[in-house]
């Protein structure tokens, strides 16, 4: 069993007022590895009290997905026999009501680009590929947010 870890800090700044809710949402998360990136709320959920240019957690649960997808393909298609030379992808979530008041990422939509050297997947192959890989991927496994490969 592995264990991870991020160390997430906020602070009140001088002349901000938590009772009213006239507070950042900017922080700091520091992961085990040693990067720290600048965190927020959304801006959708906050407006002016968010920082635009940091991830907030929508962003990371979308990007966490989208990264484990990418590294469970390249993993089965190079069992498989392939040889993927690039891989890009531009993955949207949606943000919806679930219940009054209650809101999720109820779907992730993966848009993945890949270049091949060699012999390429034909389009049954490439699905079972990418099935392999959400069967395989630790997040997917871990939410129930919907997972679409586009």
């Amino acid at each position: 069993m592995a264990t991870y870890t991020a160390e997430v800090s906020w602070a009140l700044r001088p002349g901000e007022d938590f009772a009213k809710g006239r507070y950042s949402r900017g922080h700091s998360i520091a992961f085990d590895g040693g990067v720290t990136v600048p965190g927020s709320a959304s801006p959708h959920v906050v407006g002016k009290w968010a920082v635009t240019e940091a991830v907030d957690p929508e962003e990371m649960l979308v990007a966490a997905l989208s990264t484990c997808h990418m590294l469970t393909f390249l993993h089965v298609a190079r069992l498989a026999g392939f040889t993927a030379t690039s891989y890009r992808d531009r993955a949207e979530g949606v943000m919806a009501e679930i219940a009054p008041g209650r809101q999720a990422v109820t779907r992730v939509t993966l848009h993945p680009r890949i270049a091949w050297a060699g012999d390429e997947p034909d389009a049954a192959a490439l699905a079972e590929l990418h099935h392999a890989a959400h069967e395989g991927c630790f997040i997917a496994n871990s939410v129930r947010t919907e997972v679409v490969v586009a």
